[in-house]
């Protein structure tokens, strides 16, 4: 018996949201379109990216995943054609909500722009509850420049981040790695910390960290992070190297009393390895993520098959990019507990019901979850491993004898625009029946991206769009026919579709207007009163 998606309504979504039962949200049009309007709890997983993307996101095939688009675009169906992947993929409880994203909003429910609103309206809140103490840039400057005054600058963004643009001096402790590593840049308790990010969420976050681990020093977060330095008109450095300090152990020594402090206070839980196994043969039925809160290089060295690599202050900044599934387990792992502990902290105050850290760290647990040694490499590769497609010098045999050859990239698009095989047609992938219309006669059809699986899939896609054409992909994609120093083209001539799969955002676009940053302030700092709004989160920070 074929599975077939059930259909929900909105109303009924709205009480499954504000429960308690696992459930995962996934709202399939491109990232720019979800922006533009959403469901606070939902996850950006696009169709034209779904099967590269989804099970990491959503592990258990047994969760109840609710698929929704914009309720709009009827041609297009894409929370129908959604479903049916999800169902092809094993998920065996896939609902469709009825009307999208406009029938939630028609029924006076609240939606949100932007995106990370669930991270960064949690921000604003601790910002609200907890009195975050920040100064803003000049005032930032003007004890930065004061010789009297001994102060550091600790930048707590992932290092490409960093490296992209950051204040001048500034010392890299991404996430987590603030309490773990202080005690190697703050020799003295006399040092003002200034904590900064690109804007406002990470700078609060790393602020409150400190704040909460009862360092002695005064620190305060730069309002608006390295935007409103810009803003404000002061110089920034780019291209650092400046490299993050390595633990010492006088520096674990210190950075272990205070954060076992944190984890008595917060009442931070805690799980064997023992447990952790047997949640492991549950996974089939009860979604459980291990999360492995290192640094990249750490994870790659030696990792807990099975676990992903999520920097523990990314998945405080950025968690539904991780977790698309509410009301799992979540097991927070590393070394020795330390930066696992400061994840989980901020964790279950955004109100995750399950969150443990790993007992003893993921050496001392490799005996129990790892019993054929720890795994090395960055982790897990894309699924679905494409077969067949033709070779790059096919290809451009093909598209050379201009006999109805047609040649897209599904790629993305600012990819696209900077460089793509001559003639080439860019459409977003879930578009792909509106270019039937278009080419409706088309002979040959060969599609490429950056990933050779991601063409393979609009191959299909298009062998049923255009049945009586040959269609195909390029094994290796668009990088192969670069690396074979085929000619390529600029621009973007031919869009099929609007760009709309890229949401750019402001704190990493060096070149973002003045509008666009303050756009982005004004945006975050609206979250607090929308999500109460909502009501269908319910953080629960402690207040000071």
């Amino acid at each position: 018996m074929t599975a077939v998606a059930s259909r929900i309504s909105v109303h009924d979504l709205h009480e499954i949201l504000r429960g308690k039962t696992e459930f995962a949200l996934l709202d399939v049009r491109e990232q720019e379109e979800f922006s533009r309007s959403h469901l606070l709890l939902a996850c950006c997983t696009p169709l034209s990216r779904l099967e590269l993307i989804v099970e990491p996101l959503v592990p258990c095939k047994e969760a109840s995943v609710f698929v929704m688009d914009d309720g709009l675009s009827e041609d297009l169906g894409r929370s129908g054609r959604a479903a049916d992947v999800l169902l092809a993929m094993g998920y065996r409880a896939v609902n469709v909500v009825e009307g999208g994203v406009k029938a939630w909003s028609d029924a006076g429910f609240v939606t949100f722009n932007g995106v990370g609103a669930l991270s960064k309206g949690f921000g604003e809140y601790v910002e609200v509850v907890q009195g975050t103490p920040r100064l803003p840039p000049e005032e930032i400057k003007a004890l930065l420049d004061d010789a009297q005054v001994r102060s550091i600058v600790i930048d707590v963004r992932p290092a490409v981040e960093y490296r992209n643009m950051n204040i001048p001096g500034s010392i890299n402790l991404p996430g987590c790695e603030v309490t773990y590593r202080l005690a190697e840049v703050v020799k003295d308790a006399e040092t003002t910390i200034v904590i900064n990010c690109a804007g406002r969420t990470r700078s609060i976050i790393g602020t409150q960290t400190l704040v909460n681990a009862a360092i002695p020093n005064q620190v305060v977060a730069l309002k608006g992070g390295t935007m409103n330095w810009q803003l404000a008109g002061f110089d920034l450095e780019y291209g650092s190297t400046r490299p993050m300090p390595p633990i010492t152990v006088e520096g674990w020594q210190i950075a272990e009393q205070r954060i076992r402090k944190v984890a008595e206070a917060y009442h931070v839980r805690f799980v064997e390895p023992q447990e952790v196994a047997v949640w492991q043969t549950e996974a089939a039925r009860k979604t459980l993520y291990l999360f492995d809160v290192r640094q990249p290089q750490e994870y790659a060295s030696g990792h807990i098959p099975g676990s992903i690599s999520t920097q523990g202050g990314q998945l405080v900044q950025a968690t539904d990019e991780y977790a698309a599934v509410r009301n799992g387990r979540y097991v927070l792992m590393d070394d020795d507990e330390l930066r696992a502990i400061m994840t989980a902290h901020w964790l279950q105050q955004m109100g995750l019901p399950q969150v443990f850290v790993l007992k003893g760290g993921i050496f001392r647990a490799a005996s129990v979850l790892a019993p054929q040694g720890l795994t090395e490499g960055e982790g897990r590769t894309v699924g679905h491993a494409p077969t067949g497609g033709v070779s790059v010098s096919e290809a451009a045999l093909w598209l050379e004898s201009g006999i109805g050859a047609l040649c897209i990239n599904v790629g993305d698009s600012n990819l696209h625009r900077a460089r793509h095989i001559p003639g080439a047609k860019w459409v977003a992938r879930a578009y792909l029946p509106r270019v039937r219309a278009f080419y409706p006669q088309a002979e040959r059809i060969i599609l490429t991206a950056e990933q050779s699986a991601h063409a393979a899939l609009a191959a299909q896609d298009a062998h049923s769009l255009w049945p009586d054409a040959t269609v195909s992909f390029i094994r290796g994609g668009t990088p192969a026919w670069e690396k074979a120093c085929l000619p390529l083209e600029a621009g973007m001539p031919c869009a099929l579709c609007a760009e709309d799969d890229i949401w750019y955002r402001p704190y990493t676009d060096l070149n973002a207007s003045k509008e666009a940053m303050q756009g982005y302030f004004d945006w975050e700092s609206g979250l607090v009163d929308k999500i109460r709004a909502d009501g269908c989160v319910n953080f629960s920070v402690k207040s000071r």
